[in-house]
């Protein structure tokens, strides 16, 4: 069989493809795999920012699209990236592969995030990370930005930043773990949802796809995954909503870390719960109705 692997073109949609395509031909060597580059909304429009786009799902809709025209046979994404409910005709895989999921500060000059110079500039395109970093700082000024990793970095430099804030999952996929300054423990800063996910996505009728991705998943990961996405679908969260969830497995304990906010961020609450293991998924929609309820009860 010859499967066709849709990702975007960025360098580390690539080395993400790359890197499922590696272990596919690893455990079915009968089979042949080509990755095909697809330009996403998100990729063609930089000049505006993802809370102002008013589409979810920005970088993955034409590649959803291929899936159900069925040019491509499997998509691979950024599970961060993905909308809180897929389109009824496509589905997940499990999870194969998670790098580490902690954001992390990218500092020009300075050591720490409590080294920066008052009013420092600090740059993120995202709410989550915008309103926390505002919690630890509130004198920082925080500068939107748009554009893959190496285009953010370059722009650091460019505008005289004093930093920014990636994550430490792409940072180390492209080698480039020199550039972390400080990791920003899960206490501090929750991680967006599936942070350092790969998700694989498929028609739902491709039976015999989902049987060959799902025999290699790692079955912690996928518990973890599934447990953050639990939390994002009770919100139906989007680019507008500051929010995150980090969930953490072992052995039969689960641990959550959850953070909800008001579009402005003048509200923001973060929640932090522990229970067994079965139960991740059920804490995770208990946190999230609770800060859910937090939030409207402030507004």
């Amino acid at each position: 069989m010859h499967i066709r692997m849709g990702t975007r073109g960025s360098a580390l949609a690539l080395v993400q493809c790359s890197e499922v395509k590696r272990l596919l031909e690893k455990a079915y060597p009968q089979h042949t795999f080509t990755i095909c580059v697809i330009s996403t909304k998100g990729d063609r429009i930089q000049h505006v920012a993802l809370d102002q786009m008013k589409d979810k799902g920005i970088f993955v809709k034409e590649i959803e699209q291929q899936l159900l025209d069925h040019t491509i046979d499997l998509a691979v994404h950024s599970m961060k990236d993905m909308p809180s409910a897929l389109d009824e005709r496509l589905c997940f895989t499990k999870t194969l592969i998670r790098e580490d999921a902690r954001d992390v500060l990218v500092l020009r000059k300075a050591a720490s995030l409590q080294a920066l110079p008052l009013h420092a500039r600090i740059a993120t395109g995202s709410k989550r990370r915008k309103f926390q970093l505002l919690r630890q700082r509130e004198d920082l000024e925080i500068v939107g930005i748009r554009g893959n990793i190496e285009t953010r970095l370059k722009k650091m430099e460019d505008q005289q930043l004093d930093g920014i804030v990636l994550a430490a999952a792409g940072l180390k996929r492209l080698q480039l773990e020199q550039y972390i300054t400080q990791i920003l423990p899960e206490d501090i800063m929750v991680p967006a949802v599936a942070q350092g996910a790969i998700a694989i996505e498929v028609c739902k009728q491709r039976s015999d796809l989902i049987e060959l991705v799902n025999a290699l998943c790692t079955k912690r990961v996928d518990e973890e995954v599934c447990a953050e996405r639990a939390f994002l679908q009770e919100l139906n969260g989007g680019c507008h909503t500051p929010l995150g969830a980090r969930c953490r497995l072992q052995e039969d304990k689960a641990e959550l870390f959850a953070v909800y906010g008001s579009e402005d961020g003048t509200k923001l609450f973060d929640l932090h719960m522990s229970g067994s293991r079965a139960q991740a998924q059920a804490m995770a929609v208990e946190a999230a109705r609770r800060l859910r309820n937090k939030v409207e009860e402030n507004l």
